[in-house]
């Protein structure tokens, strides 16, 4: 299994390990980086998997980033592996400014006159929580006869989901395409570098055999 661990962590490990990872982001992204290279796939569909995941990480559907990396890789012919690795680009250190680039384009174009530079965290952060309280309070209404709140709900939609959704689609497809175009050529290199290296190997193999069955004849032949 590609992301199955040998050691088993605890909850406080993984949650730690996601925000900085063993080794630090750097050595994260290497080996990112070595996995996609190393796919035994054409290098065209593995940018496409790339493009997917990239794609992904500008949609405000957290928590679904990984299937939906993988349902866009297979319905453009991609390699699903690299979709899922590729979603690496959305991670602590990039949300925030995946959310502000996303959330803005999506004002910019809803026409909304809204800087989300401008606009306190805790703006934000209140719109989240009032939503959170709406969906519970929706959720318990259908046991009581209390009835449902949307105002919230309604607010969140249209001030963070609705933006981040259509901005995310803009930013995403731009990120998405810079990704295909710049590791598509990488990608062919590597792969033609690998390719010269192992058949050089295997040449190489294929003389020393041939170099020791000469000697074991010429030990075997009976001299005159």
């Amino acid at each position: 299994m590609v992301f199955k661990r040998r050691d088993r962590r605890s909850v406080w490990r993984a949650t730690a390990g996601f925000f900085w990872p063993e080794g630090g982001w750097t050595r994260a992204a290497k080996y990112v980086q070595h996995r996609v290279t190393r796919l035994p796939d054409p290098p065209h569909r593995i940018a496409r998997g790339i493009f997917a995941g990239v794609l992904v990480t500008f949609s405000p559907f957290f928590g679904l980033h990984f299937v939906l990396a993988a349902l866009i890789a297979k319905i453009l012919r991609g390699n699903i592996i690299a979709s899922l690795l590729a979603t690496f680009v959305g991670n602590p250190l990039t949300f925030l400014a995946i959310a502000a680039s996303s959330l803005q384009t999506g004002h910019f174009l809803l026409g909304t006159g809204r800087n989300v530079l401008e606009e306190s965290d805790l703006s934000l952060a209140e719109k989240f929580s009032g939503a959170a309280g709406d969906l519970k309070h929706n959720f318990l209404a259908i046991f009581t006869h209390e009835k449902a709140h949307w105002d919230q709900l309604a607010l969140f939609y249209h001030d963070v989901f609705q933006p981040y959704m259509i901005g995310g689609i803009i930013m995403g497809l731009i990120a998405g395409l810079v990704a295909y175009y710049f590791s598509l050529p990488i990608i062919m290199v590597y792969q033609k570098r690998r390719q010269a290296k192992l058949k050089a190997k295997w040449i190489a193999l294929k003389q020393k055999a041939a170099v020791e069955d000469a000697k074991a004849s010429h030990r075997e032949t009976p001299p005159r």
